[in-house]
């Protein structure tokens, strides 16, 4: 080995040790001649002195020394001397007197810092990634990540879970995103497609007899990409045989226990909360509810009827809805302006307000514990009678000082409008943290509806996917309702984040047909494009359900952060594009003529 020790491991107790350290010069100061290098690898940072009094011919080498140099140290270990010390290093009451020193590679002037207080903008940092992962915190991220991988696959196997790998090359099958698509060269003309997830892979491994099924899966989606979504990201894809839903939940909660206790050395309480997709949407309208803080919305529209507010009329008359989020606090003019503004600008028609005003007998503000103390001030409530303000208070428990705001549409934008309000409110109000890493808010989601109707192209779509199980009760509405028809569907929530989203699969190949039918696939389409897990379920598939869970959001979430990019190492920026490598990139056209693809009216940039 060049070396003897890592740059973050000698301490007071290794004094007097003749050692060989390997390294990049982080930083070099010269002090009076002595020349001090901190040098640094993953482990962390020993101080280096290159002492012309003690070798004159290693100190002029150092004198030319850059940042980022990758060097080989040989000395010994000496006490820095009392007063001298540094308490943030581990290494810090030593130093290392030189006594030969190597340059293994010397460094262009980096385009970006390698440390943490200042941070380089995206495209430089993506364009320099090798760079940007020197830096201590890149660093730890990938480490974090890396023992959240270790811990989730102790505990699959400690529980007899088989880790299988599924097939990169796949056959395309409609599943929500587009598909990557690559070209057979054997077979012109055809292509295989990139897995968006293992789903039909999974469960045929159920058909196939393994009974727990897990793998560390690389998932592939065409997408338009987001903070949370790259186009490829890797999934936590479990799957169980002879299973219900709570045995699926309650083997994933003790997955995340040990995540977190082992990692963080945080001890997580489970069960986790459980809510319905109706109540979710009911009060916080989103099915992925951040439940760090309350400020759950409120419908009232129940409560309105027969208002003289002809908006309000309108949206009610036409199938729509009026709901509420109380602000617990009094809102002034250019702040209510500033929300009406925001509420638009995320498809509402406008918002409506009404401040809670009151007092008592001896003129203090009402505590709002009866709500016949209080009135509602506002431009509009002049068109609400006494009766229905006593009802919307009632509704909304609101008290004094505190403001209502109001949106009505179809319940669809609604919800959508209200809980972005929500979690901005939360921000704004300093309910939630940016950088969350001590308050970890997990929830499972549940009985979403099987089937979303799609206006534009006026019919039905599968919510999620169409292998999910529909509920026993309501597959005589298969046909006649598919928009009663519940499902067996569960989405993993942590702060407002949808971590992962399983099932109960279809494991009966008539139902699964009958749902096919329901989103158009006439039986030949079926068979053509899910044929062999068709076939497979017809020689006996066993009751089973699992979960496909994001990995990086785990991991970015555990460390406070929203960005999935910071916790993968080379990930793409929001073009899908890698300033590294350059890809995507021309290929030749001798290799495009061996996979038979001719491009026509291409336009280059």
């Amino acid at each position: 080995m060049l070396r003897t020790n890592t740059c973050g491991e000698l301490t007071k107790k290794d004094v007097d040790k003749k050692i060989s350290l390997c390294g990049w010069n982080h930083a070099r100061r010269d002090h009076g001649g002595v020349i001090f290098v901190d040098l640094r690898d993953r482990y962390g940072l020993t101080q280096v002195v290159f002492d012309p009094s003690h070798n004159k011919k290693v100190h002029s080498v150092a004198e030319h020394l850059k940042r980022e140099d990758v060097l080989r140290v040989s000395g010994k270990v000496r006490y820095r001397g009392k007063g001298l010390e540094n308490p943030k290093m581990h290494t810090g009451e030593i130093e290392i007197i030189a006594d030969d020193l190597e340059i293994i590679n010397s460094s262009l002037t980096p385009p970006l810092e390698i440390d943490d207080k200042a941070e380089a903008n995206e495209e430089i940092r993506l364009r320099y990634r090798y760079l940007d992962l020197r830096r201590p915190i890149m660093q730890q991220r990938l480490i974090t990540r890396s023992k959240v991988a270790q811990s989730v696959r102790e505990y699959f196997t400690s529980h007899d879970f088989i880790e299988i790998e599924t097939p990169i090359l796949v056959k395309s099958t409609p599943e929500g995103a587009r598909d990557y698509v690559v070209p057979s060269r054997v077979h012109n003309g055809k292509f295989y497609a990139l897995p968006q997830s293992p789903q039909l892979y999974k469960q045929i491994l159920m058909v196939a007899g393994m009974d727990r099924y897990f793998q560390l899966a690389r998932c592939l989606r065409d997408e338009d990409l987001r903070a949370d979504r790259q186009p490829e990201h890797t999934q936590i894809d479990v799957e169980m045989s002879f299973v219900e839903v709570s045995d699926v939940h309650e083997m994933i909660e003790g997955l995340y226990k040990q995540i977190f206790k082992k990692v963080l050395g945080i001890e997580l309480k489970t069960p986790f909360k459980k809510i319905t997709y109706d109540e979710a949407m009911e009060k916080y309208g989103i099915d992925k509810p951040d439940l760090r803080f309350g400020l759950e919305l409120v419908d009232v529209s129940k409560a309105i009827k027969g208002s003289e507010f002809g908006v309000f009329n309108s949206i009610l008359e036409h199938n729509g809805i009026v709901k509420v989020i109380v602000v617990p606090q009094e809102l002034g003019r250019n702040e209510l302006d500033a929300w009406i503004k925001f509420a638009q600008e995320h498809g509402a028609k406008g918002l409506a307000w009404m401040k809670v005003t009151g007092k008592d007998a001896e003129g203090k503000k009402s505590s709002g514990h009866s709500s016949s103390e209080l009135k509602l001030e506002s431009n509009i409530v002049k068109f609400f009678s006494a009766e229905i303000q006593e009802k919307i208070l009632k509704a909304t428990k609101a008290k004094a000082g505190n403001t209502l705001m109001f949106v009505a549409d179809k319940p669809k934008i609604a919800n959508e409008v209200l809980a972005k309000i929500r979690l901005k409110l939360g921000h704004d109000l300093k309910l939630i943290e940016e950088h969350d890493t001590k308050n970890f808010s997990f929830c499972w989601v549940t009985d979403f509806p099987l089937f979303e109707w799609n206006e534009d192209e006026e019919r039905w779509e599968p919510a999620h996917h169409m292998f999910c199980m529909p509920k026993k009760e309501d597959l005589s509405h298969l046909q006649s309702d598919p928009g009663k028809v519940k499902c067996t569907q569960y989405d993993l929530v942590l702060n407002g984040v949808e971590l992962g989203s399983g099932s109960i699969r279809i494991n009966d190949p008539k139902i699964q047909e009958e749902v096919m039918k329901v989103i158009g696939l006439s039986h030949e389409q079926a068979e053509k494009k899910f044929g062999f897990l068709l076939e497979a379920f017809k020689y006996g598939a066993p009751v089973h359900g699992g979960i496909g869970i994001g990995l990086d959001r785990t991991v970015a979430l555990m460390l406070g952060l929203h960005d999935i990019r910071e916790v993968i190492a080379f990930p793409k920026n929001k073009a899908a594009e890698c300033p590294m490598d350059g890809s995507p990139n021309d290929v030749e056209e001798k290799q495009l003529k061996e996979l038979g693809i001719k491009f026509e009216n291409v336009k280059k940039k």
